[in-house]
């Protein structure tokens, strides 16, 4: 059961060519919350207490919503789990994930606007290939003999 008491982080990502992380960082400071802002490559990291946060998050949020996204995180900020410091160098863990999510924010922000403007796009009717046991263990086989 989540106790709006909770510490948690939130992670702000921005997909945005008008709002920058520090534009964000003073409507925060702002709404004299009682929480603290970190500032990332990919937007910001807000934690406090559950009820502080997510109400910080929702009004972020509702300033563009179309490219302000936000995700709740496992763990606080400076955690020994996720310092690199304390896992030997090398890119956090998640760092790739964020990576590869964040070069997809593109296609959300334009299906959202899209969808505010009124317009439905295109459904396509994409059907996977069928591959059955055994064209799967012809290719494996194929494979394991090319190696070879």
């Amino acid at each position: 059961m989540n106790d709006d008491n909770d510490i948690i982080s939130k992670m702000i990502v921005l997909h945005s060519t008008f709002t920058l992380p520090s534009d964000l960082v003073i409507k925060i400071y702002e709404s004299k919350a009682d929480i603290t802002v970190k500032e990332t490559c990919f937007g910001l990291i807000i934690e406090g207490k559950r009820s502080e946060v997510n109400r910080v998050a929702r009004e972020i949020r509702n300033l563009d919503p179309n490219r302000i996204f936000i995700k709740e995180r496992g763990v606080p900020p400076g955690s020994s789990n996720r310092c690199r410091a304390s896992q030997g160098g090398g890119a956090k863990p998640g760092f790739h994930q964020h990576e590869v999510e964040f070069a997809l924010l593109p296609y959300f922000t334009e299906a959202l606007d899209e969808i505010e403007r009124g317009e439905m796009p295109e459904i396509k009717d994409v059907t996977p290939p069928h591959l059955t046991i055994e064209k799967f263990k012809d290719i494996i086989e194929k494979e394991v003999k090319e190696s070879e």
